[in-house]
């Protein structure tokens, strides 16, 4: 069995663990884009609320009404700090799977480089040893036409 041939079964792998990595990658890019519109929700939710608050203030406000508008937003505030930090970290896991990704990918595009070298120094061998067996042929006739 030729070389690129028994190679073969390793590019196999080497698509597998890329289609693999890029799977994984299109889930981390999921999440972070759920994450992200999680993000943009909250705090377009709560930039209505705070646009609730001014309209609603055109006349007298009690204070415990008011202290309770602010808790509330201090809560949003916090929650989109926490939705935010989620998101950092699903960007983290994001960009570790595209670079996993990558690396599969640079190996299984050098693997196939390799077995098309391989093909062709196959190749090169096949018609070096044609060659010589049409030469050696060739000299034979020669040598049976001379006697």
């Amino acid at each position: 069995m030729l070389r690129s041939q028994r190679l073969a079964v390793v590019l196999a792998l080497e698509e597998r663990k890329e289609k693999e990595a890029l799977e994984h990658m299109g889930k981390a890019r999921e999440l972070v884009e759920q994450h992200s519109e999680q993000v943009n929700n909250l705090n377009r939710y709560q930039q209505e609320y705070r646009d609730q608050i001014r309209n609603s203030q055109h006349g007298v406000v009690q204070v415990s009404r008011l202290q309770a508008w602010q808790a509330f937003i201090g809560q949003l505030d916090q929650v989109i700090l926490q939705q935010q930090k989620q998101l950092t970290q699903a960007q983290a896991v994001f960009e570790a799977r595209r670079h996993e990704w990558q690396q599969a990918w640079e190996r299984r595009r050098g693997m196939e480089k390799y077995i098309a070298t391989c093909r062709q120094q196959e190749s090169r061998v096949q018609d070096l040893q044609e060659q010589k067996l049409s030469d050696e042929a060739a000299g034979r006739a020669f040598a049976r036409r001379r006697r």
